[in-house]
């Protein structure tokens, strides 16, 4: 973007009011609240005001858009040589790790402190923020394809986007279109890692304490031995990190099926994980800024290289997801 329009789209957003502190000043003031489901003309607008105020930094590209025409956004910022991925709201009623990207990019890519600056030298980070405009308008996991007769999906409704990161399958002759985006931009980026963010209902442990959190790596046997250590030493990193910041996090008991996203881009050679935020209506600021915990703490592990030092055993040892939580009613979903 050149200067002047910049400048110009920065006075609309100071003569709006919508200048706002980073997360983690709003919070120490208790002043702001981050909205957890902004609509699709608000993420655009959200994403394109980081970019101006990043003066640069943060780059953000239509890759493409959904069966209604909607625009599915992705951001990049950083300019180091280790390739990080997010991808969020594959399932349209699973929203919290879209707002925890918008956080994370005004985190890292807003302002000059000195940590961000390092970071950025180390890292590029992409993020495919919102993979689901259609299914978020429509609150339902899928996207939207009334002619869809899926195997992963519901006739009539649409596809489940995350059975269909097969790498047999082309993007070109992916059904699931916004899967095929997320394909060609995993592709063309080609990342060290990919974490794809999640929600899952309300579990607790053995010991009836609940699990806010759930992570997982590549279970399918196709993915080299190397590449899921790395992917379980990526998770010891998001269990830490959310568990620092107040959750608690377990495994999650997901299948082995190659199209689902965690797998798929593991045989790919992506040291990939799975993060699934619980549906806890009274902490859903928190469940925030845990995702957006995690996010940081993958970079900044990727940029000095710990990540490399976790022992990928300590990932057996995060505590298995028990029952659902007495009183819930937990969604009968395929896991993920």
């Amino acid at each position: 973007m050149s200067l002047k329009p910049r400048i110009a789209l920065l006075s609309v957003f100071v003569s709006a009011g919508l200048l706002v502190a980073p997360a983690a000043q709003a919070a120490e003031t208790g002043a702001a609240t981050v909205d957890p489901r902004p609509s699709t003309t608000k993420l655009a607008f959200e994403l394109h005001k980081l970019a101006a105020l990043s003066h640069g930094k943060i780059r953000v590209d239509r890759i493409g858009r959904s069966n209604e025409g909607r625009p599915v956004w992705a951001a990049r910022v950083g300019h180091g040589k280790t390739r990080i991925q997010y991808v969020t709201q594959q399932h349209g009623d699973e929203p919290l790790g879209t707002p925890a990207a918008l956080e994370f990019l005004r985190k890292v890519g807003v302002g000059h402190s000195p940590w961000a600056q390092k970071l950025l030298s180390k890292v590029t980070v992409d993020i495919v923020v919102r993979a689901n405009p259609d299914g978020h308008e429509r609150d339902w996991r899928y996207n939207y394809d009334p002619d869809a007769t899926p195997e992963y999906g519901e006739k009539g409704k649409g596809y489940d986007i995350n059975r269909y990161h097969d790498p047999a399958v082309a993007p070109k002759d992916n059904p699931a279109t916004e899967a095929g985006l997320i394909q060609r931009r995993n592709a063309s980026f080609k990342p060290d890692i990919m974490v794809d963010y999640h929600m899952q209902g309300r579990y607790q442990d053995a010991d009836g304490r609940e699990i806010t959190a759930s992570t997982l790596w590549p279970t399918n046997p196709g993915v080299k031995p190397s590449d899921v250590d790395f992917a379980k030493q990526i998770a010891v990193v998001v269990q830490r990190s959310i568990d620092a910041n107040g959750g608690y996090v377990s495994q999650y008991p997901g299948g082995s099926y190659q199209g689902i996203a965690r797998n798929g881009y593991g045989l790919l050679g992506n040291g990939s994980v799975l993060i699934e935020l619980s549906l806890i209506p009274e902490r859903e600021q928190q469940q925030i800024q845990d995702a957006l915990a995690s996010m940081l703490a993958i970079a900044q592990s990727a940029a000095d290289g710990s990540v490399r030092k976790v022992d990928p055993a300590d990932a057996e040892a995060i505590p298995p997801r028990g029952p659902a939580l007495p009183g819930t009613v937990e969604e009968a979903h395929e896991a993920a």
